[in-house]
C-alpha cells in the first residue's frame, strides 16, 4: 500500500464532481499511474454531498490494493466544492494536519436547512475557516466558483486548476491541461478557468474575507428626480450620523419599490422618530426603525415580484448562473401559483376587503386563478405579461394590499412608540419584531400570525424591568423554526409568571 495517493471530492449536484473526477482519473492513467475512482451518492441535492473518491500509484508488475472509500486520518487531498463541504470533511475526520492539503471554495451554497430557518439560519463560515486553518497541513481556500462565473465555466475546471497550483499531485501542468482538451467539451473555457485557479493557487491559497460593498443606486430621468433625489439624500444627512448608513439604505428600498414620493413619506417617519430618540442609546430606536420601516414600506406582493423578474440585471444573473454564452438562446420558465388572495390584493381596497369578507367570492377566485401556472418569460407574450403586471406600481397606492400593509405600519409604530416613554429598550424590541413579517401568501400569513403572538406575548409582560429581554427571546423563538414550537414554549414561561 505504500506510495497510493488517495484523493477524496465532495461536492453536490451541479457542481461538477463527477467532471472532475473523470478529469483526475484520465489524467493519471495517462502518466502511467493505475487508478481506481468510486462514488457514493449523497441522499439529495443540498441534504447530501457525493463523495468521490480516487486512489492512484505508480503502475508496477503487482497491482495495489485499493479502497473503496475514504477512511478518517487516511486522505491527502480534499477538494471540497463549497465551504460547508469542508466543513463537513474536518468533522469526519478526512482532513487531518499530518498530510492532508485541503483545495475548497469559500463560497457558499446554502443548505435546506439553513434556507428552511425563518430568521437567519446561516451556518458561521467563520468558524470553518478557521478549523480548517487548523485541520490542514496546506490550505487553498479561495472563492473557487467566482472564479469559475468571471472565466466563464463551472466550478470544476478552477478546483482543478487549484489541484494542479497546489503541487499535491506528481504531475505537471501540462499533464492536467491534457485532461481537459482529452474530454472535448468547452475546451477554450475550461482550460481559461483551470488557469485562473491554477493562478489562485500559486498566489497564496487563502483569499481575505471581503468587506460588504454597498450596492449602487441610480435615479433615472431628467433634471427634476435628480434634484429631488438629491434633497432626498440631504434630508438623510439631518439625521443621526449612525443611523445614516441605515437610513439611506432604507430609503434607496423603499424609492426603488415605489416612487421619490413615496422616499419623502419613509424619511417623513423617520425624522419623527428620531426627533424623539435618547443620544445616550446611541440612537438604538432610529437605527433599528430606518431598516424595518423600509421593510415594511417595500413589501412583498405580485408587483414587485413581476417587476424583479423581468429586470434586466436578473436576466444577467440567471445568464451567467447558468453559464450561457452571450449569443446562446436561454429558455426560463416562471412557476407562478397566485391564490385568491394575491388577486384580491391588486383590486382596489375596498373590493378587495368586500371580497375577502365573502368565502363565496374568494372560493371562486380561487377556481379561477389559483392554478399553478408556468410562464416562458424568454417569450414576447410570457414577457410582456409578466412586465406589463410590474409596472403597475403607479396603482399599487389603491390596492387593497397597500391599504392593509399601511394600517399595519401605523398600528406596529404606534404600538412601539407607546413603550418608548417608560422603556426605552423594549421600545426598540417592539420595532424589531417587524423582521417577524416578511413574504407574500402563506408565509406572509404565518409571519403576521406569529409576529400577533409575540405582540401579545410582549403585553403581558410590559411591565417587567426585563421585558426587553423577554420581547427578544420571543422573537428569537419566533424565527426559530416554521411551526412556532419554540415560541409556544416562551409564552408558556410568560403565562407561568402569572
Amino acid at each position: 500500500m505504500s506510495g497510493i495517493i488517495k484523493l477524496a471530492v465532495m461536492a453536490v449536484g451541479g457542481q461538477g464532481g463527477g467532471v472532475l473526477t473523470n478529469w483526475i482519473e484520465n489524467m493519471a492513467r495517462a502518466e502511467g499511474y493505475a487508478v481506481q475512482a468510486t462514488s457514493v451518492a449523497g441522499v439529495a441535492q443540498r441534504t447530501g454531498a457525493t463523495i468521490y473518491y480516487i486512489e492512484m500509484a505508480p503502475m508496477k508488475a503487482q497491482m495495489p490494493v485499493f479502497s473503496l472509500a475514504p477512511a478518517a486520518g487516511d486522505v491527502d487531498i480534499l477538494i471540497a466544492a463549497e465551504l460547508m463541504e469542508a466543513g463537513r470533511a474536518i468533522m469526519r475526520g478526512f482532513v487531518t494536519p499530518d498530510r492532508t492539503t485541503l483545495i475548497a471554495s469559500s463560497h457558499r451554497a446554502l443548505a435546506v436547512s439553513e434556507k428552511s430557518i425563518p430568521g437567519d439560519g446561516i451556518a458561521d463560515a467563520g468558524e470553518v475557516r478557521a478549523a480548517a486553518e487548523i485541520a490542514a497541513q496546506k490550505l487553498v481556500l479561495v472563492d473557487m466558483e467566482a472564479i469559475a462565473v468571471n472565466a466563464g465555466s463551472v466550478i470544476s475546471a478552477s478546483l482543478f486548476g487549484a489541484l494542479a497550483g497546489a503541487n499535491a499531485l506528481p504531475f505537471e501542468r501540462e499533464a492536467f491541461e491534457a485532461a481537459i482538451a482529452a474530454s472535448g467539451k468547452s475546451v477554450e473555457a475550461s482550460l481559461r478557468t483551470f488557469g485562473r485557479g491554477f493562478d489562485a493557487a500559486k498566489g497564496g491559497g487563502v483569499d481575505e474575507v471581503e468587506a460588504e460593498t454597498k450596492l449602487g443606486f441610480q435615479i433615472q430621468g431628467s433634471q427634476k428626480p435628480q434634484t429631488a433625489w438629491r434633497k432626498l439624500v440631504a434630508d438623510v444627512e439631518t439625521l443621526p450620523k449612525i443611523a445614516q448608513p441605515m437610513a439611506l439604505a432604507g430609503l434607496r428600498k423603499v424609492v426603488d419599490f415605489q416612487n421619490l414620493s413615496y422616499g419623502r413619506t419613509y424619511l417623513k417617519r423617520l425624522l419623527a422618530i428620531a426627533a424623539q430618540d435618547n443620544p445616550k442609546k446611541q440612537y438604538a430606536l432610529t437605527v433599528e426603525a430606518a431598516k424595518y420601516i423600509a421593510n415594511a414600506m417595500a413589501y412583498d406582493d405580485l408587483i414587485k415580484v413581476a417587476d424583479l423578474k423581468t429586470r434586466a440585471s436578473r436576466v444577467a444573473r440567471v445568464r451567467a448562473e447558468m453559464s450561457a454564452p452571450g449569443d446562446a438562446v436561454m429558455q426560463v420558465t416562471e412557476f407562478m401559483h397566485p391564490g385568491a388572495t394575491e388577486i384580491a390584493s391588486l383590486m382596489p381596497a375596498r373590493m378587495g376587503a368586500r371580497s375577502e369578507a365573502n368565502p363565496k367570492r374568494m372560493a371562486r377566485l380561487d377556481r379561477i386563478f389559483g392554478k399553478a401556472r408556468r410562464l416562458r418569460s424568454d417569450t414576447m407574450f410570457g414577457f410582456l405579461q409578466l412586465y406589463l403586471l410590474g409596472g403597475l406600481r403607479w396603482w399599487r397606492p389603491h390596492t387593497r394590499r397597500h391599504a392593509v400593509e399601511a394600517a399595519h405600519l401605523r398600528s406596529w409604530l404606534k404600538t412601539a412608540l407607546a413603550y418608548l416613554p417608560d422603556n426605552y429598550d423594549l421600545a426598540v424590541e417592539v420595532i424589531a419584531m417587524r423582521r417577524l413579517v416578511k413574504g407574500y401568501s402563506d408565509t406572509h400569513s404565518r409571519g403576521l400570525s406569529k409576529y400577533d403572538r409575540v405582540l401579545a406575548g410582549v403585553s403581558e409582560i410590559a411591565t417587567r424591568k426585563d421585558a426587553a429581554d423577554w420581547a427578544r427571546r420571543l422573537r428569537e423563538a419566533a424565527l426559530k423554526d416554521e411551526k412556532g414550537a419554540a415560541l409556544d414554549g416562551v409564552l408558556e414561561t410568560i403565562r407561568s409568571f402569572n
